[in-house]
């Protein structure tokens, strides 16, 4: 038993029949160790403490990141999982921390979330979560999209392949650097808090995976719509290879006036463009 009363998660994973489901991009973490440490990590992350926060949790599995979210002093855990079998296995957590967690059954691609959260009482919500591999980036996507800015959350700890959370990261000129950097730096500011190896898994996973924290910024006024940005972000990296003067023409006109207006040299590829750069070529073309 655990501090928080509860059985070993290997143990509930025996107990709830928990085998992981390869559609579901489940990979079940076990040491609360680690899962504490994720916990820490999100702890003064966009000026706010876990203990005054209510957070938001996808995929809490057989709940080894619930219950450190929890066991470190979260105000309330909301968390949506798509696998009954899970939802059984977090009952018992439910048991252990009346009226602190709440559990919903669903797609998280398609939550409310600010339904499922409900009033808050004027407390910070955070985003903390060991994603399923299968939806993580959609996800994320989804998050740094909102069309009202700043966001309804104050920060985001999330886990990621590795490999995805060096393309978050990625600045210009690499071969990590597309789509998801531009998307992920220009609201906001990322970096990989550390790494979590495969045997931390139940199954171990074939790939690294790491801690991303991001932390939302303010908008600045002369900053281009977001769906706007996106929409050239889009037409730049879906030809990557190419110029912009080609790969931009997907946008629907000659691109030649807008690169001459946002001062980008026609010849140059997606991945030598700064975020500024983009955020310039997508105002011009608005």
């Amino acid at each position: 038993m655990y501090e928080d009363g509860l059985p070993p998660l290997r143990e509930v994973i025996s107990n709830f029949g928990l085998n992981a489901k390869k559609s579901l991009g489940q990979n079940f973490l076990t040491d609360l160790n680690l899962t504490g440490k994720i916990a820490r990590s999100a702890n003064g992350l966009g000026g706010c403490d876990l203990t005054e926060s209510i957070i938001y949790e996808v995929g809490p599995g057989p709940g080894a990141l619930t219950r450190a979210l929890l066991m470190n002093g979260a105000h309330r855990v909301v968390a949506v999982e798509m696998d009954p079998r899970c939802i059984e296995a977090q009952k018992e957590i439910q048991a252990a921390y009346p009226g602190r967690l709440d559990v919903f059954q669903g797609d998280a691609l398609k939550m409310d979330e600010q339904t499922l959260i409900g009033d808050t009482g004027g407390r910070p919500v955070k985003i903390i979560a060991n994603l399923p591999y299968n939806v993580g980036t959609a996800l994320l996507v989804k998050w740094l999209t909102l069309k009202d800015w700043k966001p309804w959350y104050s920060s985001l700890t999330l886990m990621f392949q590795k490999e995805v959370g060096q393309r978050i990261i990625a600045a210009p000129r690499t071969k990590a650097y597309g789509r998801l950097s531009v998307l992920g730096q220009y609201r906001a500011e990322a970096k990989i808090m550390f790494d979590v190896p495969a045997r931390a898994f139940i199954p171990p996973p074939k790939v690294t995976s790491c801690i991303v924290a991001i932390t939302p910024k303010e908008e600045q006024p002369e900053t281009p719509k977001q769906d706007i940005l996106e929409k050239v972000v889009y037409a730049a990296f879906n030809q990557r290879r190419k110029m912009l003067r080609t790969s931009l023409k997907a946008l629907g006109q000659d691109p030649l006036p807008f690169l001459k207006a946002a001062e980008i040299t026609e010849t140059c590829r997606a991945e030598e463009l700064t975020i500024e750069d983009f955020s310039r070529l997508a105002k011009a073309y608005q």
